[in-house]
């Protein structure tokens, strides 16, 4: 009798051990799904603005780490100085533009307008970089949406000009300051400026590069962009526009939030009869730098094509 017991018991364990080797090696489908299905999260990223080989401040997208806005002003500026530790990754092809061990002493963002206070170490800029650099930090912070211009201090003395070529810096800066400037004036009258931003390629990778024109002609700033980007620019070959020639804007209207255009129908690609990427991107920054509008409505032969957010 106990003998059969305990083989009965033996029995038992041994089936409840198999049923577990089984269930354990051969989940169900339902089983499997639950426990491996896995869910892609796209990571968030930033532009910031790094010097390319062909020495322009251009546009590179990085992974965003915080969206607190003081964590986030202190990462983007950590990817901007050079041989800063914990930095994303930065192509080859671009270099950092902040010298060296500069460092954020305190800073201040109050109504949109940040005060940013740095090391002496941010004068140690070489004269041929100290526009591009700060060129890059005013476009590369003002693409946190909370902040609108930025004041820069040394040592808690306002920046009020270059540190080697002395040039007289606004007391406030913003986008209006313009990036890879070009000079097309006949005079110092009725000066303007127009960013235009042009995609670049380079070992593989595509980004966006900003050109501000600074230009005496009177046509609405729209128009301007418009003709610049259906052209190639004489003064960058590297720079590429995928805007065709034979696209015509037909008519436009700027309101308070958005721009809308109306296109003609060579505006879309010719296989999948739609705007490319390329283009909606580069009219709608160009749009947003030039007239502060994040929103572009694009339309052809008067039909809604896509309303473009950036």
């Amino acid at each position: 009798m106990l003998k059969r017991l305990a083989l009965k018991k033996i029995i038992i364990t041994s089936l409840s051990f198999l049923i577990l080797l089984i269930i354990y090696f051969f989940p169900s489908s339902d089983s499997y799904n639950v426990n491996t299905t896995l869910t892609y999260i796209e990571p968030e990223t930033i532009p910031i603005y790094l010097i390319d080989n062909n020495d322009l401040v251009s546009r590179f997208e990085v992974i965003k780490q915080n969206n607190e806005t003081s964590n986030l002003i202190d990462e983007i500026i950590n990817n901007l100085t050079v041989d800063s530790k914990n930095s994303s990754h930065i192509p080859s092809n671009f270099k950092k533009i902040i010298p060296k061990n500069t460092k954020i002493i305190s800073k201040e963002l109050k109504e949109g307008l940040l005060k940013i206070n740095f090391s002496k170490e941010l004068l140690n800029v070489s004269k041929e970089n100290e526009e591009k650099m700060i060129e890059a930090i005013i476009f590369s912070l003002t693409e946190i949406k909370d902040i609108t211009k930025i004041m820069i201090f040394v040592e808690g003395k306002t920046l009020k000009e270059l540190p080697n070529s002395k040039k007289i810096l606004p007391n406030t800066l913003d986008r209006s300051y313009g990036i890879n400037k070009v000079y097309e004036i006949e005079s110092m009258k009725d000066i303007s400026k127009i960013t235009t931003y042009y995609v670049s390629k380079m070992d593989g990778y595509s980004y966006f590069t900003p050109v501000t024109t600074v230009t005496n002609l009177k046509n609405e700033k729209v128009e301007v962009i418009i003709e610049k980007l259906k052209s190639s620019p004489t003064y960058q070959t590297n720079l590429i526009s995928y805007l065709a020639s034979s696209a015509e804007l037909l008519d436009y209207e700027i309101l308070e939030n958005s721009v809308n255009l109306s296109f003609n129908n060579q505006v879309l690609s010719l296989d999948e009869n739609e705007i490319i990427e390329e283009v909606k991107y580069s009219i709608a920054l160009s749009i947003r730098d030039t007239y502060n509008i994040n929103e572009t409505i694009f339309y052809v032969d008067n039909m809604l094509i896509d309303a473009f957010f950036i």
